[in-house]
């Protein structure tokens, strides 16, 4: 008969407890190992950090549109990277295009965030390999655009009035909408001017209608709407925008926003805060096609009362 060796039970339960501590502490290691792994490499994100004011404004080359004379319209956007402060750049080494500058007309004050198609250079039909460069310095940091007629980068009057939607409209009946400002009055420091504008349109694209809201009670079984802002709609339709391009200090426009068209006008109120030349772009949009035009007005000092 042959005999088996039986090991000790007292054998076999320090067996286990050594094997059971030595796959803890494995575990351990791999857990550490991981952990030092993952935090030698580069995040996959970097989450987005929102500037209140300090940051620069970086200006955008949007291309070039061919006009009928053979000319080019050389078109710049800009985009203030910061989320409050605007800031106002008189044109001089600070902000300067060249050649034929340093002043050609461009924006002087800068809203925050992005803004597109706010400025044209227009450059000679035989131009050809040069380049426009506009350079803006704020908060102590330089940026440059540079436009240059490459075939790429050309561009068409709608592109502008619908905001980048690259679909040429052929066949689309609907006709941008004609602009005219009322003359504007002296304006002085402090006192409110109203702006009107005349706004005519063929009507297309009929305006959306607003979904009515249903007012059912909440259920926690079924999927609810979300709400990303407390804001008031945009109005529908017809509508009328203004946008500070020159001046030396920020103009209070109310209401803010877009105005409705109401019996073909739009009107606001505007104040100003310094003497000076100040630059209002006005934009009439119809819900797919706008058009712009430019407002000057000179603001003289608050009148004092003997």
């Amino acid at each position: 008969m042959s005999s088996r060796h039986v090991q000790p039970r007292s054998s076999r339960r320090t067996q286990r407890k050594y094997f059971s501590a030595s796959s803890a502490f494995s575990a351990v290691i791999v857990v550490i190992v991981g952990v030092w792994i993952q935090a030698q490499q580069l995040p996959t994100a970097i989450p987005q950090t929102k500037w209140a004011s300090g940051q620069d404004v970086v200006p955008y080359f949007e291309g070039w549109i061919r006009n009928p004379d053979g000319s080019f319209d050389m078109v710049f956007g800009y985009f203030n990277r910061n989320w409050e402060e605007q800031l106002a750049i008189p044109t001089g080494a600070e902000n300067s295009v060249e050649p034929g500058g340093p002043d050609r007309g461009q924006p002087t004050y800068f809203l925050p965030r992005r803004q597109g198609w706010v400025y044209r250079v227009r450059v000679p039909k035989d131009f050809g390999k040069q380049a426009v460069t506009w350079t803006i310095t704020a908060n102590g940091k330089t940026q440059k655009a540079y436009g240059e007629l490459l075939p790429v980068q050309e561009i068409t009057e709608r592109i502008v009035m619908t905001r980048g939607n690259l679909n040429p409209g052929e066949g689309d009946p609907n006709k941008p909408p004609s602009l005219t400002i009322a003359t504007v009055a002296s304006a002085s420091v402090g006192e409110p001017l109203k702006l009107t504008a005349s706004v005519a349109d063929d009507g297309l694209p009929k305006p959306r209608e607003a979904a009515p809201r249903r007012t059912t009670a909440t259920d926690a079984t079924r999927i609810q709407a979300q709400t990303n802002s407390n804001a008031a709609p945009r109005p529908r339709g017809l509508t009328v925008s203004w946008m500070q391009i020159r001046g030396p200090a920020q103009v209070n426009v109310g209401p803010a926003g877009s105005t409705p068209v109401t019996d073909g006008k739009a009107s606001i109120t505007a104040r100003f805060q310094q003497p000076g030349t100040y630059v209002l772009r006005v934009t009439a949009n119809d819900g797919a096609l706008s058009t712009k035009t430019d407002v000057t007005i000179t603001v003289t000092a608050a009148s004092s009362t003997p």
